[in-house]
């Protein structure tokens, strides 16, 4: 669908040195740039590996630990392939990483992985996330870790694996986000951020230690995880397995990886109280930073960007996933453009269906992880593209409900930049949420905004200081509609009401 943004791309002769190459792993791809001193995209290098999410109907949502290693490595290939002739050797000040959030995997005591990598879209834990809930306080340690005892967080991952593979369970030597495996891959140690690290729901928050308390709970030893990092402490010295393929890279600083929520709010300019962030891609979340949060709101999260902020908001397991997976199973295969204008003429609310878009399990703010997609109202008259639409506004809603959250904690953002390349994509989604939340959305003018944001980062911790906001506002706005909004609260209250009539079931 029809780009939105003016990305902030920079020749290599408007760009200003020190450099930092941006590893962006996600969902759906790893992708590798290469950003200035102030924060800006350097146009001709652009790396990119897709990835396949193995996905099966009992709520597996996995990838291989070796392959998502590989794709990291052309990744690599590729941007420093891109770069010569173009930056010299020592031109590179730093690496910056940022991956998707939470993954678990086992390693055994030659570092060799057990498991695949399980994300957080991995539901096969549900039973075991409501047997927790019933043995400990979940609001005790809601407060405590930022993270609830549900399907997207290691507490109920680890005893998923403990009851169906008890085997695997014993013979881990240690658990690892793939940020740390990655590491230990590289550098021959690990080492994790607290970023990373708060989204494993592991980390007491306030302390930024292990808690203790929590891994006696689950069985876990404090040495069979990472030891505990800021985001600006770097690594240096590749193995010499990677010495040879990467030597531009052999001595340059890496720093660990962090979340890529930390780092879409960053590279989104939203790095304090009065910018959210509303991000949808392969799922969405809306997040707002703060220097602290003392009383974490049901429904939500809070996690660190570092030791002096936290992130609170909400994630849905719903976005752009929803949209593909629907105009591959209704072969809607019209041109993006064509399809976007014509969704964007449709009324809002008009098809007569309310949709429960839970095809991936709920997070953000119910955390109904076994719940699943529901459509009510089809008829003979509904049309593909109707049911298209309204699932784009079924996505939206559960945004309105997370600022609802955020809003009751006494948090009110006077501007939301809204980024991620399934909405970026889409003229016709921004405007539905605009309209659903009936606030304007300033595009951001960079798409790769966790890539950024991790670059950005990382060019703090090497005293090189960004105005974030500077390059990451586009001049596209979308104004939200009265009517319409007024249209959507009446549909976001049927939405939940069905909700709850699930919920019974």
């Amino acid at each position: 669908m029809s780009c939105l943004t003016t990305a902030v791309l920079m020749t290599l002769k408007d760009a200003a040195p020190p450099f930092v190459l941006s590893l962006d792993i996600g969902t759906s791809s790893v992708r590798a740039f290469v950003f200035d001193a102030q924060g800006r995209r350097v146009s001709s290098i652009d790396a990119r590996e897709p990835l396949a999410l193995r996905v099966s109907s009992d709520g597996a949502a996995e990838i291989d630990a070796a392959e998502l290693f590989d794709a990291v490595g052309r990744c690599l290939d590729g941007a420093l392939a891109q770069s010569i002739d173009l930056i010299s050797p020592n031109a590179i000040a730093g690496v910056a990483v940022t991956t998707l959030a939470p993954t678990l995997v086992a390693l055994d005591h030659d570092g060799v992985p057990l498991t695949p990598v399980f994300t957080y879209a991995d539901t096969r834990c549900a039973q075991d996330a409501a047997a927790l809930q019933a043995r400990l306080d979940e609001h005790e340690i809601h407060q405590r870790t930022g993270c609830l005892l549900r399907t997207s967080y290691w507490p109920a991952q680890l005893a998923w694996l403990r009851r169906t593979r008890p085997a695997i369970f014993r013979q881990a030597a240690s658990w690892a986000t793939f940020g740390d495996y990655l590491e230990l891959r590289l550098f021959g140690r690990r080492r994790i951020s607290y970023s990373a690290a708060s989204w494993t729901g592991l980390l007491d928050r306030a302390l930024l230690s292990w808690d203790l308390r929590l891994l006696g709970e689950l069985g876990i030893r404090p040495g069979q995880l990472a030891p505990l990092v800021d985001r600006d402490m770097p690594i240096q010295g590749l193995i010499p397995e990677h010495t040879a393929r990467w030597a531009e890279l052999a001595d340059v600083p890496w720093f660990p990886a962090i979340g890529d929520g930390a780092a879409a709010s960053i590279g989104s300019g939203c790095s304090g109280p009065t910018r959210a962030a509303l991000t949808v891609g392969t799922t969405g979340a809306l997040r707002i930073t703060l220097p602290n949060v003392a009383q974490v709101p049901d429904g939500l999260w809070c996690y660190r960007i570092d030791r002096h902020r936290a992130l609170l908001g909400g994630a849905t397991s719903e976005g752009g996933n929803v949209i593909a997976w629907l105009r591959d199973t209704l072969r809607i295969d019209e041109d993006p453009d064509v399809l976007d204008r014509a969704l964007s003429v449709l009324p809002p609310d008009g098809h007569g269906l309310t949709i429960l878009p839970f095809w991936a399990g709920e997070r953000s703010p119910g955390w109904g992880g076994d719940v699943r997609a529901v459509i009510t109202g089809l008829s003979l008259g509904v049309t593909a593209l109707e049911i298209l639409r309204a699932s784009m506004e079924s996505v939206a809603y559960r945004f309105a409900l997370i600022l609802e959250q955020i809003e009751q904690a006494g948090v009110t953002p006077s501007a939301f930049i809204a980024g991620g390349g399934a909405l970026i994509a889409s003229p016709a989604w921004m405007q539905i949420i605009a309209d659903v939340l009936g606030r304007p959305l300033i595009v951001a003018a960079e798409p790769e905004v966790s890539a950024r944001g991790a670059a950005i980062l990382a060019l703090d911790a090497l005293g090189v200081v960004v105005d974030e906001r500077d390059t990451t506002t586009g001049a596209v706005g979308f104004v939200p509609n009265p009517d319409n909004y007024s249209r959507y609260r009446t549909a976001i209250a049927r939405q939940q009401a069905l909700y709850r009539r699930m919920l019974q079931q």
